[in-house]
């Protein structure tokens, strides 16, 4: 016997015997998997079904935050589009590039009638946000110009209609090739494919806000 073999042996005799787990020693014979999960003990590894329902939830949870991250930068870019499509400077620079003399607080009412018409005074006075002797004063104003006709309505005699004329047409054409020609050079760096989209994504947005908007009024 070496001396490696009696330390051995010394230090083995002076060390109390512990005794072996039960679990350690037969963990399936004593504790079925199914058992042992079902008291809470030990499960023998991880629970694949609760990580898949974590991770789960944590993924809704995040795409919430990126949708009212995004729905923030939309609303805030909407804003910004508002403000600059507001601005009395742009109106007067597409009035001269169409070569157009016309009221700058005129203008606006002329296209809402060329897009929306026939119109009543009160439906378009809501949808340019000002009140209702206002715009009846100024689309008087535009049909003495000869760019509109007032009519009355056919479902009610009682409610005047605005309608454009070809002389308001013309007038709403040279706007149109105008805020074209001054596009322009904002979109040029941009695909056709971005564009499309662009126009694509926003008609189906105002669409589904007019939509709801009329769910709710139902």
């Amino acid at each position: 016997m070496s001396d490696a073999d009696g330390v051995g042996q010394k230090a083995a005799k002076g060390l109390p015997r512990i005794a072996p787990h039960p679990e350690r020693e037969h963990p399936d014979r004593e504790h079925p998997i199914g058992e042992r999960r079902e008291k809470g003990g030990y499960s023998g590894g991880p629970d694949i079904r609760a990580g898949s329902t974590a991770r789960k939830d944590g993924a809704a949870a995040l795409t919430t935050r990126r949708r009212q991250t995004t729905l923030r930068r939309l609303h805030g870019a909407i804003i910004d589009l508002i403000v600059l499509m507001n601005l009395p400077s742009r109106d007067d620079e597409l009035l001269a590039e169409a070569g157009v003399s016309l009221d700058r607080a005129l203008f606006p009412l002329l296209v809402g009638i060329e897009r929306f018409g026939p119109i009543g005074v009160g439906e378009l006075a809501e949808r340019a946000g000002r009140d209702y002797t206002t715009i009846s004063r100024q689309v008087a104003k535009l049909a003495s110009l000869g760019l509109v006709e007032r009519r009355p309505s056919p479902a009610d005699a009682r409610v005047k209609e605005a309608i454009i004329t070809a002389e308001g047409r013309r007038v709403t054409d040279a706007l149109d090739a105008a805020r074209q020609r001054l596009a322009g050079p904002v979109l040029a760096q941009w695909s056709d494919r971005d564009l499309m989209e662009l126009e694509r994504l926003m008609r189906r947005y105002v669409d589904d806000m007019s939509a709801a908007k009329a769910i709710e009024g139902d």
